[in-house]
């Protein structure tokens, strides 16, 4: 890594990797909409739809891996930009698909896409989220401050992206969409090109790939927390709640799909958007800046814990009721806006403590470790999203999302002050 005295001004180097990672969400958020609308109109099961992303989270598990020995090794700027050039190419190909091409031809290729979008996908998040421990301010607890606003505003711009997504499928048509986003990223990457502060570090030659498995206690379980946090989320939010909310608003006509296009679209986006929003402000709600780390720890214990209650709730009211009804849709939409507002507070404690707990040397392996976590988490949601909502609709899916979150409440259990 470079010392401190060649590293760029530390806010417009984050103003600009953040940037960066705002027009990189927007088109990946758009893009999860896009396929999992497009292919379940043309008739693609809810286990089917899993396993057009499943590709998409194992890729990302190997490039978290992997990206943080190359990012030591090479550079965060090399990272950062190889996500984007990779993104681009896979809109590019995506929009190659013929609707002719049977099933199972276009779940494997669909799936391939996806993969290298994953990869892309983690190589910018990796990239961004390790740039913020090198640059943020050390007074006031900026750190919290500044992963808090890079995610929550990251995830508020992806909501967009979901709205977008929807919006372009409704408009233009597939393809369209697709290569449309694909230009106007090819533009973003010229300018981030030229715009990006010199600097950030350079990588060093004798950096090893099995440094990327961390011997902090406090990194692995809170890995462990993340992995079952995330799969609660994933686990409604991919395919059950999105295709429950079809059978809903559809009424099979091509003016029903359009219109359940847009309102799907919509919950999405404003619950990522809320998220964030939520996310973004956890220092101020937490009181973070008065705060030492191992009240933190303990804060992430009880929100953990707190998060459970939710899924629970939503199981019981499913339970009830036999099939879609007007009252139990009310109240899915209701509570889980409430579980995104206290994941949110999950999430960016997460956040904190990952940086807190890795040193500046280590800080692309143990984030990359980390988010290998993150993406596990997310295969396993993936899955299980098309596999229980498909074998016991809203009730197993949502019991199952209530045992991943009791499960991410005991590993962050085991976090103890360093």
């Amino acid at each position: 890594m470079t010392n401190a005295s060649a590293r760029p001004e530390g806010l417009s180097a984050y103003v600009a990797v953040t940037a960066a990672y705002w027009a990189f969400m927007l088109t990946d958020g758009a893009l999860r909409m896009l396929v999992l609308l497009h292919f379940h109109t043309l008739g693609f099961t809810p286990v089917q739809l899993a396993y057009l992303f499943v590709l998409y989270e194992v890729a990302g598990m190997v490039t978290n891996l992997c990206a943080g020995w190359i990012a030591a090794r090479f550079g965060l700027t090399s990272t950062l930009y190889a996500g984007f050039g990779i993104q681009i190419l896979a809109l590019i190909a995506l929009a190659q698909l013929d609707t002719n091409w049977a099933i199972g031809l276009s779940v494997v290729y669909v799936m391939i896409v996806q993969g290298a979008s994953g990869i892309a996908k983690d190589l910018a998040k990796m990239s961004s989220k390790s740039a913020v421990k090198l640059l943020a301010p050390s007074e006031g607890n900026g750190l919290f401050r500044w992963v808090a606003l890079l995610t929550g505003s990251k995830n508020a711009v992806k909501g967009f992206g979901f709205l977008l997504g929807a919006a372009l499928l409704a408009t233009f048509g597939f393809s369209s969409a697709v290569l449309g986003m694909a230009a106007i990223l090819a533009v973003i990457l010229v300018a981030v090109l030229i715009a990006m502060p010199p600097g950030l570090p350079k990588g060093r030659k004798g950096a090893k790939f099995s440094e990327v498995f961390s011997k902090s206690a406090n990194i692995n379980w809170l890995s462990v927390a993340r992995v079952f946090l995330f799969g609660a989320r994933d686990v409604w939010f991919v395919v059950g709640i999105p295709i429950y909310f079809y059978a809903v608003l559809s009424d099979g006509s091509e003016a029903g799909n359009r219109a359940a296009f847009f309102m799907i679209g919509s919950f999405m986006a404003v619950w990522i958007i809320l998220y964030g929003f939520v996310q973004a402000s956890a220092p101020r709600l937490l009181h973070a800046a008065k705060r030492p780390e191992s009240d933190l720890i303990k804060a992430a214990r009880k929100w953990a814990w707190l998060l459970t209650v939710v899924p629970a709730a939503l199981t019981a009211a499913a339970l009830v009721s036999e099939e879609p009804q007007i009252w139990l849709t009310i109240i899915l939409i209701s509570g889980l806006f409430v579980f995104g507002a206290i994941f949110a507070i999950n999430s960016a404690l997460h956040s904190y403590l990952i940086l807190a707990f890795t040193q500046a040397e280590r800080v692309t392996m143990d984030v990359g470790f980390y988010y290998m976590a993150n993406a596990g988490g997310r295969l396993m949601g993936t899955l299980l999203s098309g596999l229980t909502y498909q074998l016991g609709g809203l009730p197993l899916m949502l019991g199952t999302a209530t045992a991943m979150v009791a499960a991410a409440a005991i590993a962050t259990g085991f976090l103890r002050e360093e």
